[in-house]
């Protein structure tokens, strides 16, 4: 019997894990617990889509002793922009960014969705557009590249900080918060750790109070 210690059980893999030693998720993996609080989504893997830091947030969010019950889900079609999307470049050839019925149940079950889309700031703006138009949920962005409130507001995505016009809002979900400068495939650094901690604080809190 473990003594001033949290048990948490959690079911990482819905498939067996790819490369050496079975280390990456595979695409459509949802690590579930039991009471769904916070949720990390991630892109698909692949050789320029690393979902790395994904597991990183959640495991230190764990580590920090965030006291919600913390969910990974690994987008099945998380590759690409979505196909509603104005022509951009960089996109990966013949991929087109989706989710599934499952994936939007998945999400919208959560108070908080932590959305991590890598480094192309276009795409990152489209994907969150895009999953925040099916999903009802308060999400913070984690990206690579600097995106502001603004970039996402232009594109009816609804913020804490900016709101687009009122017959322009294209979401259901809202941005409350964004912490750039998390570099994909690697370990996020303290200070941007403690930035994501306290995103996903202060987004409990508040409803807390409300409630």
């Amino acid at each position: 019997m473990p003594i001033g210690r949290v048990t948490q059980v959690v079911d990482c893999r819905e498939a067996m894990g790819m490369g050496k030693g079975g280390g990456i998720a595979q695409r459509g993996t949802i690590s579930e617990c039991r009471y769904p609080d916070v949720i990390v989504v991630g892109m698909s893997p692949g050789r320029r889509h690393v979902t790395k830091p994904v597991c990183d947030i959640t495991s230190g969010l764990r580590q920090q002793g965030v006291e919600y019950s913390i969910s990974t889900l690994v987008l099945n079609a998380g590759s690409g922009v979505p196909p509603d999307a104005p022509k951009i470049g960089g996109g990966v050839l013949g991929a087109s960014f989706g989710l599934t019925p499952k994936e939007i149940v998945q999400i919208e079950k959560h108070k908080i969705a932590i959305l991590h889309h890598g480094n192309v700031r276009s795409h990152v703006v489209h994907k969150v557009r895009f999953i925040l138009q099916a999903c009802d949920v308060k999400a913070v962005v984690v990206s690579q590249s600097p995106v502001d409130y603004e970039d996402f507001a232009k594109e009816g995505v609804k913020t804490s900080v900016v709101m687009p016009p009122e017959d322009k809002i294209r979401t259901k979900g809202t941005v409350m918060s964004i912490v750039s400068g998390v570099t994909r495939g690697q370990t996020p650094t303290r200070e941007k750790m403690a930035e994501v901690i306290s995103s996903v604080m202060k987004i409990v809190k508040k409803k807390e109070t409300l409630e």
